[in-house]
């Protein structure tokens, strides 16, 4: 054989090798492109608040959605508001599939364009056969969000610090002569200056009109000066129960369930006060950009179908924003709903989600300036 026909074979064996390495690496690649793009299909990440709330939506929907459909559910907790949403979606580095937001977070979020238009959903209808639409109570559905529950904020007060004459209203909350000692509020505008008027003199009926004007603002600011010595934030739903059972505050704003809960536990040395709690609902939304939009809406539809919201409000009984979950729960869970007949006697307030989700920025200005102490003169002249 010649020089130039070993070259020859020798060109052509060589071209053989590099063409197998090629199919083999392209065969690996296609491999590890099915791989990487079937393994999301398994999994999403759903993002809620803490505690005992979490637990509540783990027995009630996370586990049994994972065991019913093979998927991974990552959960992740943060502690309200929208800016974490807005930076994901702004970064184009959308990690959260499904949040669960409070009413007045959801509005804003979905006027922000922040969320997936969820109009068209098609949710299961109530156990007891009721249209899903006619299912859910006033505000559970809104364009970009479907409900899970509806709460409410009351305080709390240490019983040994008030062994005697103990707080029964709203009003002695803001009473720092007759009650003294510390209080503690969620680090948040909303709530606390309903309270404000309200203890003021206002009726619930009336506090949005008044809380519109500068004038409205300045007098629940005026309120609020009598718990700013010694006032503690919170931002987690059990750090008030902490604050409390240790006698570090006199009184806490408290999430009604979660307070009422933990202050039948053994050692607990608070009691929850319903009167002028604010009532309030959570819904479900998913981040505009999210990668996984169908499994998000296949959650969503289980997570938020009769049987899950009951198993829910058993774990911890927040009202579920299903009527027909209702029939499905026991006479004691019934009693404790934050919603219920129980407490009718008491002054409640429904949040005005809509007006929130307006008026919280230059509010929440305004809440930041009275906090450190600045001028806050002028502060709500946006509020609308």
């Amino acid at each position: 054989m010649g020089l130039a026909s070993l070259n020859c074979i020798c060109s052509r064996f060589a071209a053989l090798i590099f063409l197998g390495s090629m199919l083999v690496a392209a065969g690996a690649q296609a491999q590890d492109n099915t791989t990487v793009a079937a393994a999301p299909k398994n999994e999403i990440t759903f993002t809620s608040w803490t505690g005992p709330y979490m637990r509540s939506q783990m027995l009630g929907f996370v586990r049994p959605y994972e065991q019913a459909n093979g998927t991974r559910v990552h959960v992740e907790h943060y502690g309200g508001g929208i800016t974490e949403i807005r930076d994901q979606v702004e970064s184009a580095n959308v990690i959260w599939d499904v949040v669960d937001l409070t009413q007045a977070d959801s509005l804003r979020a979905c006027n922000e364009g922040l969320l997936e238009n969820l109009e068209g959903i098609d949710l299961p209808d109530g156990k007891d056969g009721t249209s899903f639409r006619d299912d859910f109570v006033d505000g559970a559905l809104n364009k970009c969000g479907v409900g899970v529950i509806v709460w409410a904020t009351a305080f709390g007060y240490n019983q040994e610090i008030f062994s005697g004459d103990a707080p029964s209203s709203i009003a002695d909350f803001f009473d720092t002569t007759k009650f003294p000692g510390a209080r503690s509020i969620r680090n948040d505008p909303s709530v606390i200056m309903e309270w404000a008027l309200i203890a003021d003199g206002v009726k619930p009926a009336d506090v949005y009109g008044l809380l519109g004007t500068p004038a409205g603002v300045e007098r629940a600011f005026k309120k609020m000066d009598a718990i700013k010595p010694g006032l503690r934030l919170w931002t987690k739903g059990l750090e008030p129960v902490r604050l409390l059972n240790s006698g570090e505050v006199a009184m806490s704003m408290i999430w009604a369930t979660t307070g009422a809960t933990a202050s039948r536990e053994p050692g607990a040395k608070f009691s929850i006060v319903w009167d002028g709690r604010v009532i309030e609902l959570d819904l479900f939304g998913i981040p505009k950009g999210s990668r996984f939009k169908k499994e998000a809406i296949d959650f969503i539809r289980f997570a938020s179908n009769s049987d899950s919201l009951a198993r829910m409000v058993t774990a911890l009984p927040n009202g579920p924003t299903r009527k027909s979950s209702l029939g499905l729960l026991s006479d004691d869970i019934l009693a404790q709903l934050p919603n219920g007949p129980a407490y009718d006697d008491k002054i409640s307030i429904r949040s005005d989600a809509e007006w929130w989700s307006a008026n919280y920025t230059p509010l929440k200005e305004a809440y930041d300036a009275w906090l450190a102490g600045a001028s806050r003169q002028g502060a709500a002249g946006t509020v609308r």
